[in-house]
């Protein structure tokens, strides 16, 4: 393999395994990614709070609480349309134990 065949491919992306292929997955600009990490942060806080009204407020209702987990769910998603499944992964499991365990629902 000569030296001109070498020099040829410095202009291929260079992948590495742990990186995600720039075709499929382009990169975020600093600002998109501070954007994100806020719409997360935020999403955090408010599934905390909502959790926190239904496990320590007694005057909340089961109806309320559903209404509450139901609004939740249609902001996390308004915010992360494409995530539903993360949110069925991540959240819903933890809103069912609570409800379930507030409202000894079986």
């Amino acid at each position: 393999m000569g030296l001109s065949e070498v020099d040829g491919n410095r202009d291929l992306p260079h992948t590495h395994i742990n990186s995600p292929d720039t075709n499929e997955h382009p990169l975020q600009t600093p600002e998109e990614l501070r954007e994100e990490q806020r719409k997360i942060r935020r999403l955090q806080m408010m599934m905390n709070m909502v959790m926190s009204d239904i496990s320590q407020d007694d005057t909340v209702t089961v109806d309320e609480a559903a209404e509450m987990v139901a609004d939740s769910r249609r902001a996390a998603l308004a915010m992360f349309p494409d995530k539903e499944l993360a949110y069925n992964l991540i959240y819903k499991p933890r809103l069912q134990r609570l409800m379930r365990e507030r409202y000894r629902i079986q």
